[in-house]
């Protein structure tokens, strides 16, 4: 990775350094194409983002699970780096600790759980007739709260907000697996010698002339073509502007919300009471409750997931407020003298993050079809790039990347066809 402290011309340029803007300008520049990305941020990743505790342990703050491993692109990409992958059963694949959440009780959720889904997966589902995945739940189950909370760690909402087309096509399997060193670390380091513009806002693309003129804080940049990788927040509320404008890329990302995802690590003492990626629910009887995953890797932490209305409610208070919270959670079943045993390592508020506001992308009922008209290039280009850009992958790192590549591809396919000046 080389940074650049200023440059005001290339051949693409490639706006967002997550693992969507990573990707296609790593793709990009190993074809000998020149081409230069811009952050935002004084660092790489986006929403991939670790950090280390002062003893110096790696922890993410956001996405942290290889999902769908045995054909996510990032396990290679963790190899050809040296790097450990860890591919022990993730917590949701075992039984939970049963303080709070008795073995039976499990059992009864599990049933509704994978019940709710074959509704869903036999409902006569179309782009003009879908609904709200909340319709399938059974009316009065027991279970639907948790239900509910389950769908605030996997999309960030509710299932009332979430259209249940959309949520059928992911394509997801059951193969988890993790990099110690985070997932974070990995998605930076691809970027390898790619030119870097760090602190860097994008503020206008315009794309009236014969070639693009991308307006950032620190000046113009002009280019022959240009990836957009922003999350479709920044998109909707227009803090990046186009000219002339694209009205249906603003209602495609209007369509395709972030829900709202938030994970605080505490440190935990006396930590060999509780087994290695073991889970613990305290309330099981309202969709507001966070899930606590202790010893990630076998470390003395618990790795804590708030998810939907109460990630919303607790970013706004601050980034005391989860330790707080989870905190009287735990004390309220593990005893009082549980508060001593634990202190806060980091919390990031996603929902509250300028450059992402908000975790990984839902398609809200009647916009299934969303992501393909985000992701549809515009004048041989114009391209466009990340997970809310991915019909089956979508809110992973390995469908950002997907998304990144296929516009790289589309780009250097551009350049071979004349489309784009050499």
């Amino acid at each position: 990775m080389t940074t650049v402290m200023n440059s005001s011309d290339t051949g693409v340029v490639v706006i967002g350094g997550g693992a969507a803007g990573v990707a296609p300008a790593r793709r990009l520049h190993d074809a000998g194409i020149a081409c230069l990305l811009v952050e935002a941020r004084s660092r790489l990743g986006g929403r991939a983002f670790t950090v280390h505790t002062s003893d110096g342990v790696p922890i993410d703050l956001g996405c942290g699970w290889l999902h769908s491993a045995d054909r996510n692109s990032w396990v290679e990409i963790a190899k050809a780096q040296g790097r450990e992958i860890d591919t022990s059963a993730p917590p949701w694949a075992k039984r939970s600790d049963p303080r709070g959440f008795s073995f039976p009780e499990q059992a009864a959720f599990g049933e509704a759980f994978g019940k709710f889904y074959e509704r869903l997966e036999a409902a006569d589902l179309e782009e003009t007739r879908d609904v709200a995945a909340s319709s399938f739940l059974e009316p009065g189950n027991r279970w639907n709260p948790l239900i509910n909370a389950a769908s605030t760690y996997i999309r960030g909402a509710y299932l009332d907000r979430l259209s249940a087309l959309d949520l059928r096509r992911y394509d997801g399997n059951e193969v988890n697996w993790r990099v110690p060193d985070g997932y974070g670390t990995l998605v930076a380091v691809h970027a390898g010698p790619v030119p870097v513009m760090f602190d860097c806002p994008v503020q206008r693309i315009d794309h009236s002339g014969k070639r693009v003129r991308v307006e950032t804080a620190k000046g113009v940049i002009t280019a022959d073509a240009v990836i957009v990788t922003l999350p479709t927040p920044v998109l909707a509320q227009e803090a990046v502007t186009f000219f002339p404008a694209l009205p249906e890329k603003i209602d495609a990302a209007v369509g395709l919300p972030l829900g709202h995802d938030d994970k605080l690590f505490v440190s935990l003492s006396n930590a060999e009471e509780f087994g290695n990626d073991s889970r613990l629910f305290i309330r099981t009887d309202r969709g507001e409750t966070p899930a606590y995953q202790f010893r990630p890797f076998g470390r003395p932490q618990i790795e804590i997931y708030f998810g939907g209305p109460l990630a919303v409610s607790l970013e706004g208070e601050g980034d005391a407020a989860f330790f707080e919270f989870a905190r009287d959670e735990l004390a309220s079943l593990l005893g009082n003298d549980f508060r001593q045993r634990i202190a806060p390592l980091g919390v990031h508020r996603w929902g509250a993050d300028e450059y992402a506001r908000g975790a990984y992308s839902y398609a809200s009922p009647g916009n299934a079809g969303a992501r393909g008209i985000l992701a549809a290039p515009v004048d041989d280009r114009l391209f466009f790039a990340g997970e809310a850009c991915s019909a089956k992958d979508f809110s992973t790192a390995h469908g950002a990347y997907l998304t990144g590549i296929a516009a790289a591809g589309a780009a250097i396919a551009a350049r071979q066809r004349g489309k784009i000046p050499r």
